[in-house]
């Protein structure tokens, strides 16, 4: 028997990796979507069931208060709390949690569960979490309050806020490549908008962007997935977690492929309940890319919820001086937001292989290599 020569032992590991990996998925995408329910359809969610725990206080018992502390344990709130304990108990540590969760959405801070509070939980929003490590990037984290669960960890700056150790890309970045999972098949259309969405953030600071077809090799990587799709945070289905992101240097970009998905047209006046505007989340999620955590500013990009048949794509100021502390300004900001579309390469080569790309795939082509020899 002929024994393959490394080279190939590579090759073949590659595309084994890639399979396993880059799984297709058919995202649900409308470029307009007033023809395909009536108007004022029922609006569901992931966590519509929340609606029936309105008035839940300490001290008692209520069936589903379960599923909400896995909800706030999911977005930080419970950090230290093993999934499999949560009881349907109204305790101290639920109390608490509500009040931090509170004070981060600018509510009045009761503990209690009211109407308002709940309105704001089962909202779609943002997969990654408001608290980090015990510390939370918003309003509960001024003043250096951390929710009493660990030491500060989070950089605060006016508003906005920094992840832990306050990644970015490396000093001296001029260019970030993005590409999209071939198993997507996504169109000009669609990856138009996310050209415009990361068009938006290079017209107020120095960065520019570039697509490339090489997905390995980006520096940025967006795929649509649905369910659990390996990275530890799985998807929902319909308004629950719409996309979550990766901060600096990681460059993941995951969107949930099961969420009703507005490529064009006006969002705000679609006749389908659950629909999203592709365009809000994808700006959203690009500022994680960048270093961004959430804000507490209810007109940032960077607030963690949105509304579905909502556009929200203008930085607004404090999403601007957030980005700014990171990078710099762009010299040819005038303090106007006006979109224009980057540069995009289309080419197979794309740009060499950065020191960012992803070890998990150099780590399966090394054990798909050593397997495939030690068969032969």
């Amino acid at each position: 028997m002929i024994k393959p020569q490394p080279h190939q032992l590579i090759i073949l590991a590659f595309l084994l990796s890639f399979s396993h990996t880059n799984v297709v998925v058919s995202a649900r995408l409308f470029p307009n979507v007033s023809s395909f329910l009536p108007a004022h359809a029922p609006l569901g969610g992931a966590w519509d069931a929340f609606r029936n725990l309105t008035g839940c206080h300490r001290g008692e018992n209520y069936d589903g208060l379960a599923n909400l502390k896995s909800y706030f344990e999911r977005f930080g709130y419970f950090p230290h709390a093993p999934p499999s304990n949560f009881s349907d108990e109204f305790d101290d540590a639920l109390e608490s949690a509500i009040k931090t969760y509170q004070k981060n959405f600018n509510l009045n801070v009761t503990g209690v569960l009211d109407d308002a509070t709940l309105q704001q939980i089962v909202l779609p929003r943002c997969g990654v979490a408001d608290i980090i490590n015990g510390t939370t990037t918003m309003n509960a984290g001024k003043q250096n309050e951390t929710a009493s669960f660990s030491k500060p960890r989070f950089h605060t700056v006016a508003h906005f806020a920094l992840f832990p150790g306050n990644p970015r890309w490396p000093e001296g970045t001029e260019e970030l490549t993005y590409a999209f999972n071939p198993g997507n098949d996504l169109s000009n259309t669609v990856k138009g908008v996310f050209a415009s969405a990361f068009a938006r953030w290079a017209e107020v600071t120095s960065l520019t962007f570039r697509e490339t077809a090489s997905y390995f090799n980006a520096d940025i990587r967006i795929g649509f997935f649905s369910g659990d799709h390996g990275d530890g945070e799985p998807f929902d289905g319909s308004l629950g977690t719409l996309a979550h992101a990766f901060s600096p240097t990681n460059g993941r970009f995951h969107l949930d492929a099961d969420e009703d998905w507005v490529v064009s047209g006006d969002v705000t006046q679609s006749a389908l309940s659950s629909a999203v505007d592709l365009e809000s989340v994808a700006v959203h999620e690009i500022g994680h890319l960048l270093g961004l955590g959430h804000s507490s500013v209810e007109e940032a990009v960077m607030f963690p919820t949105i509304s579905s048949r909502r556009k929200k794509v203008v930085l607004a100021q404090d999403d601007i001086e957030g980005i700014q502390f990171l990078y710099g300004s762009n010299p040819n900001f005038n303090g106007s937001t006006v979109t224009s579309a980057p540069e995009r390469d289309t080419s197979d080569g794309g740009r060499c292989l950065t020191c960012v790309g992803s070890s998990w795939s150099v780590f399966t082509l090394l054990t798909f290599s050593t397997l495939y020899f030690t068969l032969l």
